[in-house]
């Protein structure tokens, strides 16, 4: 299959088990709240994928719900990730989509609503002139990456620092792969990033967007009018 597939990588938003650093500023049910909303916009993208769209749930428990997250008449492949940190995840779905016989994969979270239209066509032209394209996210981590050949093996690498997006490269690089790198994109994990979404997404007209920056206005409306503690 020479179509790019799109590989979402999430998890089921869960009361009280998302964004631990977010819900100590905002509380569990508003963190909730968001992490349903960030969901939602990365649908958003799948639903506008015009090829094929693999879900990758976090568990494979996550099956079934997975098969509601698009509509039915949308080319959609559900395969759970297996055990282990992201690296070794991601290693191994990449391994299993290949043998299923997809060679272009363009994998992305749910935690990076600023990634574009243009982004994912842009990706797609840089796909074929290298062997990975990354979006490195403003935290240091990868709001998007993609490669046309398997990846080297990713368990080792820093998950979760802010050191991940430029490990990354330099392991693809040793081992002799070239990488297209965008340019950075934000992704949410802390109060702070979640603010600099009323600015980003100002002028974004994308609904699932919309509802994200509405919901996260009414958060910061709401603790800019929250009593003092004393």
């Amino acid at each position: 299959m020479d179509e790019i597939a799109l590989v979402l990588l999430c998890k089921r938003p869960v009361l009280g088990f998302s964004k631990q650093r977010l819900a100590a500023s905002i509380g569990i049910e508003r963190t909730h709240q968001i992490a349903q909303a960030l969901l939602a916009c990365a649908l958003e993208d799948a639903k506008n994928w015009n090829n094929l769209v693999v879900i990758a749930p976090a568990s494979e428990e996550d099956h079934d719900w997975a098969t509601t997250l698009l509509p039915s008449s949308k080319a959609v492949w559900i395969q759970p990730q297996a055990i282990g940190n992201l690296g070794k995840r991601l290693s191994e779905l990449d391994c299993k989509l290949r043998n299923k016989g997809l060679k272009q994969l363009v994998y992305i979270g749910s935690d990076a609503p600023s990634l574009t239209k243009n982004d994912y066509t842009d990706c797609r032209i840089a796909l074929q002139h290298h062997d990975a394209v990354l979006v490195p996210a403003t935290n240091g981590g990868i709001a998007l990456m993609a490669n046309c050949t398997p990846w080297p093996v990713l368990a080792d690498l820093p998950w979760s620092t802010d050191q991940l997006s430029m490990a990354l490269i330099d392991y693809c690089r040793r081992a002799g792969q070239s990488i297209a790198i965008m340019e950075q994109r934000s992704a949410i994990d802390k109060l702070e990033d979640c603010l600099k979404l009323i600015t980003l997404l100002q002028h974004d007209l994308r609904s699932a967007r919309r509802q994200l920056r509405a919901l996260v206005c009414a958060i910061a409306y709401t603790l800019q009018n929250r009593p003092a503690r004393f």
